[in-house]
Formats: C-alpha cells, sequence, structure tokens
C-alpha cells in the first residue's frame, strides 16, 4: 500500500511539473484595460469585429510622412524695410499642382497651401537690403543665411532644411490663421563688420566662400569656416562728371560703391557695375585684380532709356547658367551681352517701367529665358536667344535688336499693380523639371507663389503677338501671403530636409507631459 501510495504522488507530480514548465514558456499577456473591455463587449453584442488600438493597427494607418510625400515644402524668407526678417514655411499638396482637386467644393473644403511661420527676427538696426543663400548640402539638415543692410554689418543666421513637423495638438485659435513652429535649428551665428558703409549685394559661390558688396567700393571675400576675411577687392571711386550745380552732397562726397556683382559658373571671373560710373569692370579671382573695363555707349545707353540727364549707371548684373551670356539692367532697360563682351540685345519693357530684379529660369534645356520684374507688377519673360527688329519708324540701323518677349506673369491684367521687389525662381521638384515655382515678393507686402509649365514657354510663329499688358498671360496663381512689412528683398529653397528622430521624440514628450497636467488637473 505504501509503494501504490508513493506511486500515485509521482504520478501527481508528473502533470504539475508540465504545468510550470508550460507557464515558463507561455508569454505574459497583458491584461485588458477597461476602454478594450467595453469595445468587447459592444462588439459582441453587435456581431461586429471592433478593432483594437494595436501596433498593427497603427502601422497600416498613413503616418505623417506618406502625408509630407504627398506635398512639396518651400522656405520663403523676407526682409523689410521694417528692419524684420520673416520666415515661412508653404507645403504645396499634389492636388493643387496636377489640378485633380474638385472646383465643385465649397471654399472652405478646398486643397490650399498651408503656411506655417517658422521664424521671425528683429535682424537689423536698419532696412535689409539684401540677402544670399549657401548652396544646399544633402549631408546636413542645414543652410546659412546672410544678411546685409543699412548698417554696415552682414548677419549670419543657421536654418533647417527640414519641412515643419506637424502639431498633433489642435491649432489654436489666432487673429491670422496661420499656425506657428519653432525650430531650435533656426538660430543666429553672429555677424561680420568687414565693410564701412551699406551692404549692397551678398552671394555665396559655394559652401566655403561668401562674396559681400558695399558701398564703399569694396568686394570681401571670406572663409565660412572661420568667418575670416581672405582678401578685399577695391574698385576706384570715380570721378565726379556733369554734376548739377544744386548737388547738395559735401565736398568731397560723391556717389559711389558696387550695385552689383555676379560670378561666372568657372568660378574664375567677376563682373561688377557701380555707382557713378558708366561702365562694367572685369576681375580675375584666381589673383584677386582687376581683368578690365568695358566702358557703355552713348547709342547703347540710348537705346534703354539713359539718356543725358540719368546716370547710366547699371544697378543688376547676372550670368546665365552655361556662362555663355549676361545681363546689365538699368534703371528702365537691360542690355544683353555675349562672352565676348559685346551686346546682342536690349529689353525695353512697353509701356515704359521701372525694372527691379531679374534672373534666368533654371533650364537645362531649350532657350535662354530671363524673367524681369517691374514697377507696374508684371514678370516679363524674355527669349534672350532670338531677337526681333523694332517697327519703330525712328529706329536707327545701328540700335540693337530688341529679345523676344514671350510671355508675362500678373500684372494690372491680372489685377497685380503694386510693385514687385524681389522674386525667387526654383524648379517644383527635382525629378521633374518642367515646372517651376516662382515666388514674388511685393512691396505692400504680399508674397505670391506662380506655378509656370514649361510648355507654356514655347513660343510658336503662329501665337499671336502681343506687346505690353496684351503679351500672353501664364502661370497659375497658387496662393498669396501678407506678411505686414514693406519687403526689400527675397529668397526661398525647397525643404528636402529630414527631422531628425531627437526633434520628433521632443515633440512627443512635450505633447506626453502636457496631457498628463491636463490628467491631473
Amino acid at each position: 500500500m505504501a509503494k501504490r501510495k508513493n506511486d500515485n504522488v509521482e504520478v501527481a507530480r508528473v502533470p504539475k511539473s508540465l504545468k510550470s514548465r508550460k507557464e515558463e514558456s507561455a508569454p505574459v499577456t497583458k491584461q485588458p484595460t477597461k476602454k478594450e473591455a467595453v469595445q468587447g463587449k459592444a462588439g459582441a453584442g453587435s456581431g461586429k469585429i471592433v478593432p483594437s488600438k494595436s501596433k498593427a493597427v497603427v502601422e497600416s494607418a498613413p503616418t505623417a510622412t506618406d502625408k509630407a510625400s504627398e506635398t512639396s515644402s518651400f522656405q520663403i524668407i523676407t526682409g523689410s524695410y521694417e528692419r524684420v526678417l520673416h520666415g515661412f514655411a508653404a507645403a504645396i499638396p499634389s492636388e493643387l499642382v496636377t489640378g485633380q482637386h474638385d472646383a465643385s467644393k465649397p471654399e472652405a473644403e478646398k486643397t490650399k497651401v498651408d503656411f506655417t511661420d517658422t521664424f521671425l527676427f528683429n535682424a537689423h538696426a536698419s532696412a535689409i537690403r539684401c540677402l544670399a543663400l549657401a548652396p544646399l548640402s544633402d549631408e546636413t539638415n542645414k543652410v546659412t543665411l546672410a544678411t546685409g543692410a543699412t548698417d554696415e554689418r552682414i548677419n549670419l543666421y543657421s536654418l533647417s532644411t527640414a519641412p515643419p513637423v506637424p502639431s498633433k495638438n489642435p491649432k489654436l485659435p489666432s487673429l491670422t490663421g496661420i499656425a506657428i513652429t519653432e525650430n531650435s535649428k533656426n538660430k543666429e551665428l553672429g555677424s561680420l563688420l568687414h565693410h564701412s558703409s551699406n551692404i549692397t549685394a551678398l552671394y555665396f559661390p559655394t559652401r566655403a566662400k561668401l562674396l559681400s558688396a558695399a558701398e564703399d567700393s569694396t568686394i570681401a571675400i571670406t572663409r565660412t569656416r572661420d568667418w575670416t576675411a581672405l582678401s578685399t577687392i577695391k574698385a576706384p571711386i570715380p570721378k565726379p562728371q556733369g554734376r548739377p550745380s544744386g548737388d547738395t552732397a559735401g565736398p568731397g562726397e560723391v556717389p559711389s560703391g558696387i550695385n552689383d556683382f555676379s560670378v561666372h559658373p568657372s568660378m574664375k571671373l567677376m563682373v561688377s557695375v557701380g555707382k557713378g560710373e558708366k561702365c562694367m569692370r572685369l576681375w580675375n579671382l584666381v589673383t584677386g585684380k582687376k581683368a578690365g573695363v568695358l566702358n557703355f555707349s552713348r547709342e547703347m545707353l540710348a537705346s534703354v532709356g539713359e539718356g543725358r540727364f540719368q546716370s547710366g549707371e547699371g544697378r543688376r548684373v547676372i550670368w546665365d547658367k552655361e556662362g555663355e551670356e549676361f545681363a546689365v539692367a538699368f534703371e528702365r532697360g537691360v542690355v544683353v551681352f555675349g562672352i565676348d563682351s559685346k551686346p546682342k540685345s536690349k529689353i525695353a519693357p512697353t509701356p515704359r517701367t521701372k525694372i527691379h530684379q531679374m534672373h534666368y529660369l533654371p533650364s537645362a534645356d531649350g532657350p535662354n529665358t530671363l524673367l524681369v520684374s517691374t514697377e507696374d507688377g508684371r514678370i516679363l519673360l524674355y527669349d534672350t536667344s532670338s531677337t526681333t527688329q523694332d517697327e519703330d519708324a525712328e529706329s536707327k540701323k545701328d540700335d540693337l535688336p530688341s529679345s523676344k518677349l514671350i510671355a508675362q506673369i500678373g500684372g494690372p491684367a491680372a489685377g497685380i499693380t503694386g510693385r514687385i521687389k524681389d522674386f525667387e525662381v526654383l524648379s517644383y521638384s527635382a525629378t521633374n523639371k518642367s515646372q517651376y515655382l516662382v515666388v514674388t515678393g511685393s512691396s505692400d507686402g504680399t508674397v505670391r507663389l506662380w506655378l509656370i509649365n514649361a510648355s507654356e514657354l514655347q513660343s510658336d510663329a503662329e501665337t499671336e503677338k502681343g506687346s505690353g499688358f496684351t503679351a500672353n498671360q501664364i502661370g497659375r496663381l497658387l496662393a498669396t501671403y501678407s506678411t505686414g512689412t514693406r519687403i526689400t528683398c527675397l529668397k526661398a529653397y525647397p525643404m528636402t530636409g529630414k527631422p531628425e528622430d531627437g526633434e520628433e521624440e521632443i515633440i512627443d514628450e512635450k505633447i506626453e507631459v502636457e496631457s498628463e497636467s491636463e490628467d491631473s488637473e
């Protein structure tokens, strides 16, 4: 009997040991919360499966990165007379670009460009005159911005190229309705005091060098690694000629300084135009010395409206992408020069108006297209490779031929009359080079985003010729943003960077802390 009792005890121990092994191998299941239990009961009662908040469901849902891939974000920076440096991001949905949005929807539900304020700096002690952006890099998510003003300072900023992360919190009510996103990557680096007069032009030929010009007739070359001035190019001060008798300038004070400069794509040659000079100067950037002086002829100046009582000085200068030609802008006209420094054609908008800015279209295919902004709110597009003869009977044979006017953007025909102080032309996407985004900044503080297609620029002989306000109107207005300041300069770049993991974690932590504090209350 004792033996049988021992056998029964051993048999009873075997299932107990098996049970303990199963408990060790089985995963520990989490107890369902009250909310999940209620959902399960509701689903069981209705005969439907109610999905719980599991990890698989969250992963299958569209994430913020998927939504970001459907939109293209651009950072826009404006300088103003009010000494304010304003930056805001524009997120353009793909539906708005492709035209697939439903036009029958009410105005409140239509697809629109989403603007987000990213930074606002009280940058200078006086009006901001020029901006410059360093070339973008794929290695880092930041870009350097340089600003110049009439306070003789050059301020430097480091800006993020990552689009603003959408907040998970509900949007707070505001007077403007524009969201505000703070990014710790947008910060000030410092100031440069290389000049003794107003800053007129800034340019980054590479990420390693910064060129700056001022009214003290100097062009400084600065190394961006330690912001040390490597060299200074000094332009001669012009002699006063034909000064009016009622001039109030003090003794020895004559108009002098660099108005603008442009570097050849080879980085070996530079062209500059200055105040009080009816010429342009060539500089050898290899040696840092003067390479030559090219005087403007009287006939050439007269063809672009620079008569006897005008200054005859160049206001803007720019090279094309290939470096085969460059354009010099005067007060009311533009002259296009070839690589041999001989004038090829002229641009004289009709009706006559002042010219504020010009840029070449960043297109590798097709002819060179020059965009010119005017006082009356137009952006005129000219084909500098083809010319037309003036129909005016008084025009002489020796006059320069006029570049062909392709089309116009905005202007009185589109209900825009304010002067366009500055603008920027960008490729809409890196893969699609047939669409361009034109960002314009007006003196009334309005920033407009225009979308143009390369097909609209193909000018055929059968197309009706237009001049003045009757030129072919192209471009589609995507959005309008009011800064509330008088814009003097503008820059923009595509936000192709990705937000770092640390930034996303910080944002999530802030949201969790806020939710915990609300629960505790």
